[in-house]
């Protein structure tokens, strides 16, 4: 029985659903929620990505601001562009898209965005506030996964979940949201990577196996348990061609599964949109408090 599809595209149209009521109204209230992408360079895939969130930006009534950079640019003047997104009160958050060119430190880059902006939940002060299990915006490919997974039903509390891959931006961060104590969380969580032997005495005792490696089909069907939730995070560019970390096979074992496209892909914009959002909610928030100050006090 092949297994039931993790579609990443449905969990997108939802959440943008939800999201249109929102900002709808924000929208009443006078705040647009905007949403910022600086690139740097002309790499294909990282502008078709950046296209794909400025047209999500647009269908759910939110504003895009965006800045392109050659891949020349100097540090400085990426800089420069940061401060100028982390002082632009019409934009409640924005994203520098990696990776950037060898002669820019992403480290730096990161470090400069102001975290309360940082929607990518990247930034170092966010990401330890995600080990102190406090709130902050979190990563959105990890948030991703997360969310998708509950939208199918997929019970994570109390779970063996075992994330092949340690990246900053997948692997590291989804094993320390998963392990919280909270709701679709508080599961066991097992890091492993490529140069772990013999993957397979791990993967097989996983409830949620999620793969973010970069390593073509590096996860194949005699690695799975029976009835497991499989994600694919992981992708490599064979020409044209999407390659996933999960073998397609794998949905024959698998209960529940990625497919190879539209899985976790719009699941990282839909929570980029959601964190946004929430950024435009907190200003709404305080800017109203001294509006309603000021006409108590005038009683």
């Amino acid at each position: 029985m092949a297994a039931e599809l993790l579609d990443g595209k449905a969990f997108l149209d939802a959440t943008k659903a939800r999201l249109a009521e929102r900002v709808a109204a924000l929208r009443a209230q006078g705040v647009t929620p905007g949403l910022g992408t600086i690139i740097v360079g002309a790499d294909p895939n990282s502008h078709a990505y950046v296209r794909g969130k400025r047209a999500a930006c647009e269908e759910i009534g939110m504003t895009s601001h965006h800045r392109e950079l050659a891949d020349d640019v100097s540090a400085t003047h990426l800089h420069a562009e940061i401060m100028a997104f982390n002082e632009n009160p019409d934009v409640n958050g924005f994203i520098v898209q990696l990776p950037l060119p060898g002669h820019l430190e992403e480290e730096a880059a990161l470090l400069a965005v102001d975290p309360a902006k940082d929607v990518d939940g990247l930034h170092p002060v966010n990401l330890g506030r995600l080990v102190m299990g406090v709130p902050a915006p979190r990563p959105c490919t990890a948030l991703g996964i997360q969310a998708l997974l509950a939208a199918h039903g997929v019970a994570i509390a109390g779970k063996h979940v075992v994330v092949v891959g340690r990246g900053l931006t997948i692997g590291r961060p989804l094993a320390l949201l998963l392990a919280l104590k909270e709701p679709n969380a508080n599961a066991a969580v097992t890091v492993v990577h490529t140069g772990v032997r013999d993957l397979g005495s791990y993967t097989r005792r996983a409830d949620i196996l999620i793969a973010a490696a970069g390593r073509p089909s590096i996860i194949t069907p005699d690695m799975v348990m029976p009835g497991a939730a499989v994600v694919s995070a992981g992708i490599t560019m064979d020409g044209r061609r999407v390659v996933p970390d999960v073998d397609e096979a794998v949905r024959e074992v698998a209960g529940w599964i990625t497919p190879r496209l539209g899985g976790v892909g719009p699941t990282t914009i839909a929570m980029l949109l959601s964190n946004t959002v929430d950024a435009a909610e907190r200003r709404a928030s305080v800017t109203m408090k001294p509006e309603r100050a000021d006409r108590g006090e005038a009683r």
